[in-house]
């Protein structure tokens, strides 16, 4: 029974193809945008998560003020949280025993210039213990000496993105570059280190020492990161712990003053960041869910009009000896086979569709089976509840009046 039951709904929806068409156009749409928006945020996801990982887990970063994620500054940081200072720093390092290598670290975007060439790109003020910190070796060159961090000296490491862009084929070591008014003389080149979260050139830096920075590009002493590695002998936590009670002392918080500062490592910085990709993928796809409602109520409206067209022929059927259970079931099956039809279609356009923007991003293609299951079952779900007003209206109808209607 249910095989021709299913028999019929085809045939009745392929008498009307077009009509059934457009009828499923918004579970299509509906469908493949949900799915390409979740495959997209798991890709996003696992894309921070990978780059994040490169950093290493036992990297901690310790910023003044409240936690977030933005750059710090004059208007993002704790009302009355004082800035870091290079003492900090030395005092990190030096006095826990927990702490491998702890390292300055400050950005500003500007332009590098070599004669009529330009890129623009992030400039970090830091030492040496940033490549330390964070394993990032020089290829070409050397790194800074130690009077050259502690004078201040207009000297850089540059990106290989640098490289290439301002130098082409030519070894850049000894010569001269402009930070915008900043001369600077290249003196070595970073190992290449590719894409990074969301597609981001981690390659497009130029590394200057920290008090180059302070002195010549932000005019004063602050220092709005701290980067640091925890020795491996130790946990991430027990690395934060020593780092938030020495800087409590030094910072002279007392008893249950709330800190001005912040330490994070990798996997809370992980949690945050996809944790924020989640909503962001959540709120999408229930919007984009809205469209499935539509559909549904395009369904229910075909499958009424397809009602009233058909009356007389549901008139012969229960005057053959139907039942009005038999006739809701195929109103009920045409509705579902339509849905489902467009869960399907959909599911195939929305993974074809986060496979293209996957690889426009250069991010993970990362479809998830639970959610392919889930939509089929969804739309299949929205087929019966929208077509059961439908089908409830044919198996009701009176034989003989069914039988004279024109």
């Amino acid at each position: 029974m249910i095989r021709e039951t299913l028999l019929l709904a085809i045939q009745a929806i392929a008498r009307n193809a077009l009509r059934s068409v457009l009828t499923i156009l918004g579970i299509v749409i509906g469908v493949a945008a949900v799915i390409a928006l979740v495959t997209l945020g798991q890709g996003s996801s696992d894309e921070v998560t990978g780059e994040l990982e490169k950093l290493g887990t036992n990297i901690v970063m310790v910023r003044p003020g409240a936690p977030g994620m933005g750059p710090q500054g004059p208007g993002t940081r704790m009302l009355g949280a004082e800035p870091f200072s290079l003492a900090d720093v030395d005092a990190i390092q030096t006095d826990l025993p927990s702490i491998a290598s702890a390292a300055p670290y400050e950005t500003r975007g500007m332009t590098a210039i070599l004669g009529s060439e330009s890129i623009t790109t992030q400039v970090v003020g830091t030492d040496n213990r940033y490549l330390d910190a964070v394993d990032w070796p020089v290829v070409l060159g050397r790194d800074f000496s130690t009077a050259e961090e502690s004078g201040g000296q207009g000297v850089c490491i540059v990106g290989q993105t640098v490289r290439e862009d301002l130098f082409d084929d030519a070894d850049p070591v000894g010569q001269k570059i402009r930070l915008e008014t900043l001369s600077c003389e290249v003196i070595g080149v970073l190992e290449e280190k590719g894409a990074g979260s969301f597609g981001m050139d981690q390659d497009s830096v130029v590394l200057i020492p920290m008090r180059t920075m302070q002195r010549r590009v932000l005019g004063d002493n602050d220092v709005g990161m701290i980067y640091v590695r925890v020795d491996p002998a130790f946990t991430t936590d027990e690395g934060i712990a020593e780092i938030e009670d020495l800087m409590r002392d030094r910072r002279r918080i007392t008893g249950g003053e709330e800190d001005d500062f912040y330490a994070m490592d990798m996997a809370q910085i992980t949690s945050m960041l996809t944790g924020i990709t989640t909503v962001l993928t959540g709120l999408l796809s229930a919007v984009a869910a809205v469209s499935l409602v539509v559909g549904g109520i395009g369904i229910m409206n075909i499958m009424l009009v397809s009602v009233t067209e058909r009356t007389r022929e549901i008139g012969i059927r229960l005057a053959v000896g139907a039942t009005a259970g038999q006739v809701m079931l195929q109103f009920l099956v045409e509705a579902v086979v339509l849905s489902a039809m467009g869960g399907v279609i959909g599911i195939i356009l929305g993974l074809i569709v986060a496979a293209l923007a996957a690889w426009q991003m250069a991010i993970p293609y990362s479809p998830d089976i639970t959610v392919v299951i889930g939509a089929v079952v969804f739309s299949a779900l929205v087929g019966v509840i929208f077509g059961y007003f439908p089908a409830r209206r044919a198996a009701r109808l009176d034989p003989i009046e069914a039988l004279r209607h024109q």
